[in-house]
């Protein structure tokens, strides 16, 4: 079992008892209406909002001392946003942390879903920034709670129609909306539509918060997740095909490409930078 007196100034896992309850009864109830937007009282923490804040405050209310934490940062372990997320969680826990999706009990993520198929003994948390999908139809948060009563997403489809007309194809690069269970429209996070699929069915429990606009909500583990778009311009996710990574030779997984500028090469590399290395490790 970690030791988790490596900052014996602070609680563990940083937040009071209190604020922990609080932020899990929020996390309860998300659970059981999957895609409403949960509202809770958004703590201070020693980062500032938009770097994370809402999907820390869940990990650090649901971490326990046997967990085992994996932070990553589209796709990174090692970009500064996850580590210092990283730094946190393990002086105010003392807890272990991995590179490797597979040895990781709670996973936070910006941006991305790691490439390994979740198992239902893991929880993906993500980090939110803006969770309203009916955002670009109202800036007021009363016409949207009103519009998600009633079911009223004409707007979503209006701006998924919009970009059709205009380009001849839907333009959502990420953020692609969700419809949960038929019911609530969600912002997925800006993941890539290439993730999409992932929270489809999937055996993990996701978990979203967003500090800055104090919202948390969820998507159970085998949650009917469906991304929205038209009959005759099916959703479809990035083309990979004929992409290699030029590290570890993976196919068929989302990537970063890379312009080399000392060699004037263009190449494709893994964004899932721990699914890279390990694949790596088992050819070598």
């Amino acid at each position: 079992m970690a030791d988790n007196n490596k900052n014996p100034h602070y609680n563990f896992a940083f937040l009071d008892e209190g604020s922990k309850r609080e932020i899990r009864r929020s996390i309860l109830k998300a659970v059981a209406i999957p895609g409403y937007q949960v509202p809770f009282g958004s703590r201070e923490l020693p980062i500032g909002r938009g770097w994370g804040t809402g999907g820390l405050q869940i990990t650090l209310s649901i971490i326990g001392k046997a967990d085992v934490l994996k932070v990553i940062d589209q796709g990174s372990d090692d970009s500064v946003n996850a580590v210092s997320i990283r730094k946190l969680a393990v002086a105010t826990t003392g807890i272990e942390t991995t590179a490797y999706t597979n040895e990781a009990t709670v996973i936070q993520s910006r941006h991305r879903i790691p490439e390994e198929k979740l198992r239902n003994d893991q929880i993906m948390v993500l980090q939110v920034p803006n969770p309203e999908p009916l955002r670009y139809v109202t800036p007021k948060e009363a016409v949207s709670r009103k519009l998600h009563a009633e079911a009223e997403y004409s707007g979503i489809w209006l701006r998924l129609y919009e970009g059709i007309v205009k380009y001849g194809h839907t333009v959502t690069g990420a953020d692609h909306p969700v419809s949960v269970s038929g019911r609530y429209v969600m912002n997925p996070s800006p993941i890539p539509r290439f993730d999409n699929p992932k929270l489809h069915n999937s055996d993990c429990l996701y978990l979203f918060g967003a500090g800055r606009e104090k919202k948390i909500y969820a998507v159970p583990p085998h949650t009917d997740v469906v991304s929205l778009a038209y009959d005759d311009y099916p959703f479809s996710i990035e083309n990979v095909k004929g992409r290699v990574c030029k590290l570890c030779g993976a196919t068929g997984v989302f990537f970063d490409e890379i312009f080399d500028s000392d060699t004037n090469e263009h190449f494709f590399q893994c964004s899932d930078s721990g699914f890279c290395e390990k694949r790596r490790r088992e050819v070598n």
